[in-house]
């Protein structure tokens, strides 16, 4: 049973994260995987990654695994892209943890389950937008990296 002082400040949501797979060229054509293949894949090791290493702050409530996998053209890289979906139902001790958990590549959609309101005050919406410029250095200096590693 829960009290009402446990859930205090608590945000309970559900966010989609669409994981990615693309074929990789490979010598042997007959034995390469399917871009859903590796896309259900990536989706597999990604949520078990998420059932069995906590987050500071984050409770994992559910995880739907959609069968759907779809694929897009990427015209940039001229390959088709295969995507597997995944919700993501949790409950954040703050809106800073809750950033921190969907500010991901694989973001796509986020649901506010509870509260039906929120109302933030000047120090909240001052942590939020400090935790929003946090997570964007990071992604930053992550795709610099990824950048540095094609040249």
């Amino acid at each position: 049973m829960i009290n009402e002082e446990e859930t205090v400040g608590k945000l309970k949501l559900r966010v989609r994260f669409d994981y990615k797979g693309w074929a990789k060229p490979n010598r042997f054509p007959f034995r390469s995987k399917s871009v859903e293949e590796i896309a259900e894949q990536t989706r597999e090791q990604k949520v078990a990654l998420l059932r069995n290493v906590p987050v500071q702050g984050i409770q994992v409530d559910e995880i739907i695994m959609n069968d759907e996998v779809y694929t897009v053209y990427d015209e940039l890289k001229g390959v088709t892209v295969g995507y597997a979906p995944v919700w993501i139902e949790f409950t954040a001790d703050s809106l800073e943890d809750a950033v921190h958990f969907v500010m991901k590549e694989e973001f796509r959609k986020v649901e506010i389950i509870e509260p039906s309101h929120l109302t933030l005050n000047k120090l909240d919406i001052e942590r939020l937008l400090f935790r929003v410029n946090e997570e964007l250095k990071a992604y930053k200096a992550y795709i610099e990296r990824k950048l540095e590693y094609w040249r």
